[in-house]
């Protein structure tokens, strides 16, 4: 009985081709469309915590900010703000779940070697810089306690920027020009990749041009003091630290140790030019995003899926319509109420399983087709593409396991929601006025 009403049902269906199909497409875009967004959604939201974890997740940093109302002359003189040496020495010395410390000085410089030109971040830092940034040695080896103490001359080249200077040299052993002064490269790190903003700052950080000098040698060469020239006035700062990065002892005490960090600082300083970020604290909020980010997404698609299933409920009315003459002959001819429900639910199951079973192959397309936009894009507007996050740019779909029975389920379950009161319209009706039907 039932798989003559599953034939019976399929072959009305295959009597008006282009109508089923209509009627499938609804279903197959709302399925797509749960486990494509669903799946950009788990792709962006895995690279943002990779980014984070990429700052440690037992990790404090304290970043100079330049207060927003620093109007700094040269004839009055540069004027200080940020973190000085005298926050790194107190800090390391009054918290006692401070396992390591790193101060670190950036500055914008452009590097030369011969004709060839790189404007990257010169990074004053220590030995421990590698290892608490998670940057690995590619060639030669980064800086050493010796080389700090006695303030050497030696860079070491982040992979960008040796990629940049020596395109066909090997770099070690070979000197750099920055602001009147030769340093000799002792290393080549490895790529890495960005990690999230730190320190009010929106931008991802980014490893790619990079230089890192001893911070000792920074203070001795260059000192703390950048005077720049403006619009034909000139503007002086005095900045001692552009950032602290602070390891604690354990995960667990993170959170605390950012709070006293932050009334130590507080207490120092008369003016908020510092900012604390607390990596641990942004994956958490990252992993509430994620769930929230989900939701609305999965609401948005299952939009999509509702529409399909108004468009299955208006072609079935019309079928029952059309159909009406024939309803009458079959209940005359002895068939029960229930026979065409059981009839008009089938075709309806048979183009909700259809439209769902295509939905989910075309949602697992979603990794190559977007490839393809992402490179179409490059080559048609790739001005419009270097400006888009870098999170955007490389974010690879990652399709959410449950999201296909999810999808698959919801459009069976719409289908058959939306095809009931057709089809019980259908077996409500009168068999004589059916049969009079024109």
């Amino acid at each position: 009985m039932w798989l003559r009403t599953w034939l019976l049902g399929v072959k009305s269906l295959l009597l008006h081709p282009l109508r089923s199909l209509l009627t499938v497409l609804g279903i197959f875009i709302g399925v797509s469309s749960v486990i494509w967004l669903l799946a950009i959604g788990e792709g962006i939201s895995r690279k943002a915590q990779e980014q984070i974890e990429g700052l440690g997740a037992d990790n404090i940093i304290i970043r100079s900010i330049k207060p927003p109302d620093a109007s700094i002359v040269v004839s009055r003189g540069p004027t200080p703000y940020g973190l000085t040496r005298a926050d790194f020495e107190l800090l390391t010395t009054t918290v006692p779940t401070i396992e390591r410390a790193l101060p670190i000085r950036e500055l914008r410089r452009q590097f030369s070697f011969y004709d060839r030109t790189l404007d990257g971040r010169l990074v004053g830092c220590t030995p421990e810089y590698a290892e608490v940034t998670q940057l690995r040695v590619d060639r030669g080896h980064f800086l050493t306690d010796a080389e700090l103490s006695q303030r050497e001359n030696v860079c070491v080249l982040s992979a960008g920027a040796a990629e940049r200077l020596f395109p066909f040299e090997d770099p070690l052993g070979r000197a750099i020009h920055v602001e009147e002064a030769y340093y000799v490269v002792v290393g080549v790190m490895k790529h890495r990749d960005p990690t999230a903003a730190v320190g009010g700052s929106f931008s991802a950080q980014d490893f790619s041009s990079d230089v890192y000098i001893p911070i000792t040698t920074l203070w001795n060469r260059i000192g703390d003091s950048i005077v720049t020239r403006r619009s034909g006035s000139f503007e002086g700062e005095i900045v001692e630290l552009s950032q602290i990065t602070l390891r604690v002892n354990s995960v667990d005490n993170v959170i605390a140790t950012s709070e006293l960090v932050k009334e130590t600082l507080a207490g120092r300083h008369r003016s908020q030019d510092w900012g604390v970020t607390v990596p641990l604290e942004l994956l958490e909020q990252a992993k509430t995003t994620r769930l929230m980010f989900i939701v609305f997404m999965g609401l948005i698609a299952a939009i999509s899926l509702v529409v399909g299933g108004i468009g299955i409920m208006n072609i079935m009315l019309a079928t029952v319509t059309e159909r009406t003459r024939e309803i009458g002959i079959r209940r005359a001819l002895g068939a029960k109420r229930s026979d065409i429900t059981r009839q008009f639910l089938a075709e309806t199951i048979v183009l909700s399983v259809v439209g769902g079973a295509t939905g989910v192959l075309g949602g697992l397309t979603c990794g190559p087709v977007t490839d393809w936009a992402r490179l179409l894009v490059e080559n048609a507007f790739p001005r419009v593409m270097a400006d888009l996050p870098p999170v955007i740019q490389t974010v690879v779909p990652v399709v959410v396991p449950w999201s296909i029975p999810l999808a698959f389920g919801i459009s069976v379950g719409v289908g058959v929601i939306f095809g009931l009161y057709p089809a019980m319209r259908a077996a409500a009706m009168d068999p004589i006025e059916a049969l009079r039907h024109e």
